[in-house]
């Protein structure tokens, strides 16, 4: 079992490591590497202010996911079990040509913040859905959400925009820039340390959070490769964008962790280790949790040895000055991809009598990990289990990984002949039986990538994904999507001159490695793994307990055929639970909308749309009347082979009770 150390409230600056605790048995269990869980500097309020939700009112949508805390969960009552059969669409926006919307719509300021397919950021009456503005963006701007903030006094409101790699503050009024920050914005690469090579503009769809009057960032590692930038956190001002703090997710020489990653002059090469997705803010505690990436690169470590902190670390870091209070590694030297795509969400449960905060973090493995989230201290027992070793040439795998004793996956972790999809055509069927008998190593969840080509499931784009998790805090529920994707991991060394040349820290025996992608969709484009292929779980994080966990969704190709019951394929639709007692949630491959009772999961009500959709909706409301937005559009995740009908028109649409039902 795995215990980090306490922290002493109160102290600060005091860098300390936890002791790394030795879990033996008859199943093989064995020592970890020494750098696993650790407590940090020790800065946290008292335990006393532990009910951290009470800071939240959880009524308005002013960021994406729904808030600074992430919960995608609203106190909004308004719909409920016993009227959400009545909802209708209120009113729907078109977003024009271009990319299909996936964007989490954003209320502040009696506005709504969407995208369009031209990639430009649209103001809206959210009653109506009229255009009040239009952006003039040049470049790229994040795809998925946008931060709104308001001064105390209300009169001013700020969306705080990453474009191209350059943070801006605009007027959430009008559109415009705002040149007083920062001269017109930061460009996120001038923070970076000296000695690493500049990469290209760093561009995210992560759009960070604030924190009064911060925002926090989180870099992208500037390259899919070897040598990439080295993707740090950083603080500015929302008012003047002066940098505040700065945290370096791959340690400086001097700094905790740095120890984990080998003692090479080629250092500043290493990156990765990126929050490319989501982060949360416990505004009460003044903590940020930030999610961590892989390092680079992705699926061969044969020249990074060691566990290469902070990568695939949950961060607990204070808001105010970046300083780490806590770590938990999740996967150590990772080789799989294996990043945290998934926002930690936070709750206070009840257990033996005793209130605890706690934070808990779903991974693409299929695994809850949860901890105090003052403390770091695991709420469950995590045991260090005896994993595969690697037969690559140079790798040094790690020969333990961190698992969760408690609560149960909420997924398979494995591929075998008996889950051979069976709507697969039999040429299909045979081939998969094939590799499975005599071809791919397939030796659980942790089987590394290999020349002949490993299983992996859940693979790296499985499990839990950005979006996908929602929870309840009032009541201590958490509801995940999971998505059931194995897939082949097949790397090939890369011999030539340039790509040693770039490799960090290379040695005559750890060439560099690159993996092909193969994703196992078959020819019906179908994953190559039975039903379900998608499920909806439920927990009760004051036990931990497994509520239910269904089949999320269907496939229109097999429900022409009587064919149901079997969960969408790769769904990107995340969850919004409400204390109406619902659960709202999306799924591409049937292109539908459902409110579930969110103790059963049964459907209470549904709609079909004529295109997919997938992200966040969100739920506000607007002179008494309860709204739900959803952005519709394009044909879904790993959909394109399935052979559904042609997408309609993307657009926003938006749905409500009849005027006057409430």
């Amino acid at each position: 079992m795995i215990t980090p150390s306490p922290l002493n409230a109160g102290s600060t600056g005091i860098a300390r490591r936890a002791l790394r605790i030795t879990a033996i048995s008859t199943l093989a269990l064995v020592a970890a590497a020494c750098s696993t869980t650790q407590a940090g500097t020790g800065r946290v309020n008292s335990a006393s202010s532990a009910a951290a939700s009470s800071a939240v009112d959880y009524v308005g949508w002013d960021a994406n996911l729904g808030g600074a805390e992430s919960s995608q969960y609203s106190s909004l009552d308004q719909i409920n079990r016993a009227n959400v059969s009545q909802l209708q669409v209120a009113w729907t926006y078109p977003t024009g040509e271009g990319q299909p919307p996936r964007f989490n719509p954003v209320i502040g300021g009696g506005r709504m913040y969407v995208i369009n397919g031209a990639g430009q950021l649209v103001a809206l009456n959210p009653a109506t859905g009229e255009e009040i503005w239009t952006s003039n963006f040049e470049g790229r701007i994040g795809a998925r959400g946008i931060n709104y903030w308001e001064s105390e006094d209300g009169s001013e409101g700020r969306l705080m925009v990453l474009n191209n790699g350059v943070l801006r503050a605009m007027d959430a009024s009008t559109g415009q820039f705002i040149s007083s920050f920062a001269g017109g914005g930061v460009d996120l690469r001038d923070a970076l340390p000296g000695d690493v090579v500049r990469p290209g503009p760093l561009q995210t769809d992560n759009p960070g959070r604030i924190y009064k009057n911060t925002i926090i960032m989180s870099l992208p590692a500037g390259a899919y490769d070897y040598a990439s930038a080295p993707a740090n956190i950083q603080a500015y001002d929302v008012i003047t964008g002066e940098l505040k703090w700065t945290f370096n997710t791959v340690p400086r020489e001097g700094e905790f962790g740095h120890d984990t990653w080998p003692d090479t002059e080629d250092f500043s090469k290493y990156g990765g280790v990126h929050n490319w997705s989501e982060s949360t803010v416990d505004v009460e505690n003044g903590i940020v949790f930030i999610p961590t990436g892989t390092p680079r690169y992705d699926f061969y470590g044969g020249n990074r040895e060691g566990d290469n902190l902070f990568g695939n670390s949950l961060l607990a870091l204070d808001a105010q000055t970046g300083e780490r209070l806590w770590h938990f590694q999740t996967v150590h030297h990772d080789l799989w991809d294996f990043d945290l795509p998934v926002s930690p969400k936070l709750m206070t449960i009840t257990r033996d009598g005793e209130r605890i905060p706690i934070v808990v973090q779903a991974t693409k493995q299929g695994y809850i990990f949860t901890f105090n989230r003052l403390t770091g201290e695991p709420i469950w027992p995590i045991e260090e289990m005896a994993v595969p070793a690697s037969d690559v040439p140079g790798e040094h795998a790690s020969p333990t990984q961190p698992v969760p004793t408690w609560p149960v996956p909420f997924m398979r972790q494995s591929f075998t002949e008996d889950d051979i999809n069976p709507y697969l055509p039999e040429a299909d069927q045979e081939a998969l039986r094939n590799g499975l008998r005599n071809e791919w190593r397939n030796e659980g969840i942790f089987t590394p990538p290999s020349l002949r080509g490993s299983i992996s499931m859940p693979g790296h784009n499985g499990g839990a994904n950005w979006g996908n998790v929602a929870a309840d805090p009032m009541r201590g529920r958490l509801y995940v999507v999971s998505r059931e994707l194995p897939i082949l991991l097949k790397i090939n060394p890369d011999n030539r001159p340039e790509a040693l040349e770039a490799m960090p820290n290379a040695q005559e025996d750890n060439l560099p490695y690159r993996w092909p992608v193969n994703f196992m969709l078959q020819s019906n484009g179908m994953v190559a793994i039975k039903p379900p292929f998608s499920n909806l779980t439920a927990y009760d994080m004051n036990t931990g307990e497994q509520l239910y966990s269904i089949p999320n969704g269907e496939i229109m190709t097999l429900e022409a055929q009587g064919i149901t019951g079997v969960g969408s394929q790769t769904p990107r639709g995340g969850p919004v639970a409400t204390a109406g007692g619902l659960l709202f949630v999306g799924t591409a491959t049937d292109r539908a909308f459902r409110a579930r009772d969110a103790d059963t999961g049964r459907i209470l009500w549904e709609y079909r749309f004529d295109a997919a959709t997938e992200g966040v909706p969100a739920t506000y409301m607007v002179n008494g009347r309860q709204y739900i937005t959803v952005p519709v559009g394009g044909e879904g995740h790993f959909a394109g082979g399935l052979g559904l009908p042609e997408a309609g028109e993307s657009k926003y649409v938006t749905f409500a009770l009849p005027q006057g039902s409430n």
